[in-house]
């Protein structure tokens, strides 16, 4: 495990996501990056080896709702979502994967970086969220401080070469009224997820208990409120554990690469 420090963002201090990417780099943010540079897009990571990419990008074009892609390079550069990003050590945590399995969580992955690496980042639900707290709906993990909570669901995705498996989805307990608007709201963003893919019972999509999420932290679901899923971008995570490539690199749950792009340059209408 990292020694990092956490990172604490002071009052304009760290209100652009460069300055987010340059505490990455340089140690200091080791939380999740949910709340920083608030009005950027952040996303979801894949990064590798250029055998795979080909089937990888259809693999995300063939399931956009969990792999929306915002951006694709062959270089650790990314010019086209911000100035100065280096993708092997700008997030605050990666995780490594060999034949399938999970074998590290470093903070920088410099050392593991070859020329034949492809990146994939993609849309993720941090930006719906701020489109939603927006529009006064209150979200208890972002209340509690907590990440999302995500499980994989009985929902199969489109293959594409090796790549296969569930749909994983993030959970929000809304009242009924705000799920309604909620659908409306998120429905303007398909780079980022869009629609909800279920509501109400957990069970319908193969979750057996909405207590233990697989990744992130669980929350109450009071009587009132219905459980709201979208896709998730966690989803390729699952793929890549299907099709136990000999090496992937992806982001750790809630660690993302915060971009120079803004939230509602992605609302399609």
């Amino acid at each position: 495990m990292s020694n990092r420090q956490s990172f604490v963002e002071q009052p304009g201090a760290a209100s652009s996501a460069l300055a987010v990417r340059q505490a990455c780099r340089s140690g200091s943010l080791a939380a999740h990056t949910s709340g920083l540079a608030s009005a950027h897009v952040q996303g979801n990571l894949v990064i590798l080896p250029k055998a795979y990419a080909a089937d990888f990008l259809r693999f995300c074009q063939a399931n956009p709702k969990p792999c929306p892609l915002l951006g694709v390079s062959g270089d650790p550069a990314l010019p086209a979502l911000g100035e100065d990003i280096d993708i092997r050590t700008d997030l605050p945590r990666y995780r490594v994967w060999r034949n399938g399995e999970l074998v590290d969580e470093p903070t920088d992955v410099r050392a593991l970086w070859g020329d034949d690496m492809v990146s994939f980042v993609i849309g993720c639900s941090f930006t719906f969220e701020h489109a939603l707290m927006a529009e006064g709906i209150v979200l208890r993990h972002v209340e509690q401080g907590r990440n999302v909570a995500m499980y994989r669901t009985s929902v199969a995705t489109t293959p594409a070469g090796a790549f296969h498996g569930p749909m994983v989805v993030s959970m929000r307990p809304l009242r009924a009224a705000d799920a309604i608007r909620a659908v409306q709201i998120t429905s303007r963003f398909p780079a980022v997820h869009g629609a909800p893919v279920h509501i109400g019972d957990p069970a319908l999509i193969g979750i057996r208990s909405i207590a233990d999420p697989d990744y992130g932290d669980a929350v109450e679901v009071m009587p009132d409120e219905l459980p709201v899923f979208w896709a998730c971008g966690v989803t390729p995570q699952a793929a890549l554990a299907a099709a136990r490539l000999p090496f992937a690199i992806t982001h750790a749950p809630g660690s993302m690469l915060v971009t120079d792009l803004l939230h509602h340059r992605l609302a399609a209408f």
